[in-house]
């Protein structure tokens, strides 16, 4: 996404309730969720017109807004079938790879840190968009670097919130991950244990256990929670638990998971290597199927 001009494509993106054309879905700068970050969003994919979980998303997407103090304008159903919709509007029912961005933000009526008398706005818009990560970092795994930045402690943020301003310190630690050479960095959380990295949760195997940090100071996201019970039906016994930067080189194998970066093996943290194996094939494969089932 970072070689495309993505506000100058050809399309229709859904806005407050109507579609418009992409390179007219604009909005002002005094807008209070660019100010104040009063934004959540969502990143869901659709493979061949088949929206994986959109309702989870959409619900997810309604409590992030109620925990930013601001209620969406519209029902899960109406947010769904705009969803829906979008993807017809824009050609894009027989691609096997689309990206969907519902997002909401309060808009521009009042500047200054208390916004309950500006409008909620909410847009959706999709695209042509493959894996995070190319099939060929896929394979060979990718690398990771510890980050600066830790995940705050869920006392000063809400953690459980899919909100803008919360992802400040992922784009720091991903351009000084980038800088180094690696492509993706590792957070910790505010204690010193494993956390996640900037846009993806983070799973370890050994001796047929998948080990992931618990997602109480982080977002417990619905591709972590869909390789939890797809681990399970594979007879891999899922440990959630506290993990120590100590500990990483005691695991075989690790990968990531996220909508946008699916299933992603990792091939190295700073100086600790991981061989992608059966394990990182088998959770590729198994999310592949799950993800295109009819």
């Amino acid at each position: 996404m970072a070689n495309m001009a993505i506000d100058q494509r050809e399309g229709w993106i859904w806005y407050n309730g109507e579609f418009v054309p992409w390179k007219d879905a604009k909005l002002h700068v005094l807008t209070h969720g660019l100010h104040y970050a009063s934004s959540v969003f969502e990143g869901v994919r659709s493979y061949k017109s088949a929206v994986f979980k959109q309702r989870e998303h959409t619900e997810r997407l309604i409590a992030s807004a109620k925990m930013l103090d601001f209620d969406l304008p519209y029902s899960a159903d109406e947010l769904d079938a705009a969803c829906d919709e979008a993807i017809i509007r824009n050609g894009l029912t027989d691609s096997d790879a689309v990206y969907v961005r519902p997002f909401a933000w309060r808009g521009s009526e009042e500047l200054g840190v208390p916004a309950r008398n500006n409008k909620v706005h909410v847009a959706i818009a999709v695209w042509d968009w493959p894996s995070y990560f190319t099939m060929e970092e896929k394979l060979a795994g990718i690398r990771m670097t510890l980050a600066d930045w830790r995940r705050p402690s869920p006392e000063t943020i809400p953690c459980k919130a899919k909100a803008a301003g919360l992802y400040m310190i992922c784009m720091l630690s991903k351009h000084a991950a980038m800088d180094k050479g690696y492509t993706e960095a590792l957070m910790l959380d505010h204690l010193g244990n494993v956390a996640e990295a900037t846009s993806a949760n983070i799973f370890f195997h050994r001796n047929g256990e998948l080990h992931t940090p618990i997602a109480d100071t982080f977002l417990d996201g619905i591709t972590r929670r869909t390789v939890i019970d797809l681990a399970k039906v594979a007879g891999l016994k899922i440990v959630e638990r506290r993990i120590l930067p100590e500990e990483l080189g005691d695991f075989d194998e690790c990968f990531l998971t996220g909508t946008a970066a699916e299933i992603t093996p990792v091939a190295e943290i700073d100086q600790v290597i991981y061989r992608p194996g059966k394990v990182c094939k088998a959770m590729v494969d198994a999310y592949g199927k799950e993800v295109r089932r009819t």
